[in-house]
């Protein structure tokens, strides 16, 4: 069987990348541009900075790929794209310019889901065996996601407010570090003990949904209230707090969930699968599943990149997944749960399911 190379787009958020993967498991060639210091003096992405930035430099990138990979078009099987979950202008630059190469060059053109590339990127260590798990955990996504087989993707569990991601940014930022937040702060943790009583939302109860908005307000809280008291609070106990409180819960859900979906690969995906907290934790917890591999992504390719997508581009393309040339972006696009009525409600709001 000849090879499969595809050329993958990443532009949901903050990273321009453009990638060409071969047989979903070799990257040929992987080309970054991060907007961080464009938007660290806002303490988060501003979507319309983030479309122009993308807009400047992807062409720019798809030339690096292809020149790095020393291929041209005709070399290329399939383009594929992040059409979703993500900020829409930044999407949109990504799938215009996917679908403006595949129409150009007569390639196919494949869709791919933004989480599907976390996951996927666990290829580029071992073959992911099914059935699989994997907690995805991300500036916008927290959820156990559950693959019986390959290209079967289902959440069985999901977070009913803040994900991971979001509350080390949060705070991060009431601790007056710089965005991103989450290394930063995992740094702090591994200096300081964990000396405050902060709450673990949901670690007891048997669903596998997180609720991360209520430790994120009681960190805020337990700052402000002793800043009006004058008194100093010790940042890297703070710091180790917080993150104690997190894994707690992440490691509770986990054991739970592989209880409840026996998986032969677990894998950790997303960009906060680069916290060595969580990272140690999930090794000394699948100790007690001997019969599952852990597979963690490695922390170059946890935050958003093109590989990824390359990765998981490759499954859709094995699977007969194409796009038409009317492709748009969808910023609200998720994967099925695997309970249809599942719901995720806040008590006082009728329901405010993802």
């Amino acid at each position: 069987m000849s090879d499969q190379i595809i050329l993958a787009f990443e532009s949901s958020a903050d990273e321009t990348s453009v990638a060409i993967v071969q047989n979903g498991q070799k990257i040929l060639s992987l080309e970054i541009a991060t907007q961080i210091k464009s938007h660290q003096r806002f303490g988060g992405i501003v979507p319309e900075v983030a479309s122009r930035h993308h807009i400047e430099q992807i062409t720019v990138l798809v030339d690096a790929a292809l020149t790095d990979a020393n291929l041209t078009y005709d070399d290329l099987t399939a383009v594929a794209v992040t059409y979703g979950p993500g900020l829409v202008g930044a999407l949109l630059v990504g799938v215009t310019a996917a679908k403006t190469i595949a129409w150009a060059h007569q390639l196919p053109l494949v869709p791919v889901i933004h989480m599907a590339g976390h996951i996927s990127a666990a290829q580029f260590v071992e073959p992911i065996v099914y059935p699989a798990l994997a907690l995805m955990v991300s500036g916008g996504h927290t959820e156990f996601v559950y693959m019986s087989d390959e290209y079967q993707y289902q959440v069985v569990g999901d977070t009913r407010d803040d994900a991971v991601g979001e509350s080390y940014d949060k705070v991060g930022r009431t601790m007056g570090l710089n965005y991103p937040a989450g290394k930063i702060l995992d740094e702090m943790a591994h200096r300081g003990q964990a000396r405050y009583d902060l709450p673990r939302a949901l670690m007891h109860d048997n669903r596998l949904d997180f609720s991360f908005s209520g430790l994120k307000s009681a960190v805020i809280n337990l700052k402000h209230n002793a800043e009006q008291r004058g008194e100093q609070l010790n940042v890297d106990d703070l710091a180790a707090s917080f993150q104690a409180a997190v894994l707690d819960v992440l490691l509770t859900k986990t054991q739970q969930a592989l209880q409840q979906y026996p998986a032969k690969t677990f894998i950790l995906a997303g960009g906060v699968a680069a916290n060595q907290g969580l990272r140690d934790g999930l090794t000394q917890l699948l100790q007690d599943f001997p019969t599952t591999n852990f597979v963690p992504v490695p922390r170059a390719l946890a935050g958003d990149n093109a590989a990824m997508v390359g990765a998981a581009g490759d499954i859709a393309y094995r699977h007969g997944k194409r796009a038409d040339w009317d492709l748009n972006a969808r910023p609200g696009e998720e994967f099925e749960y695997l309970d249809a009525e599942m719901e995720f409600k806040v008590p006082g709001v009728e329901n405010n399911r993802p």
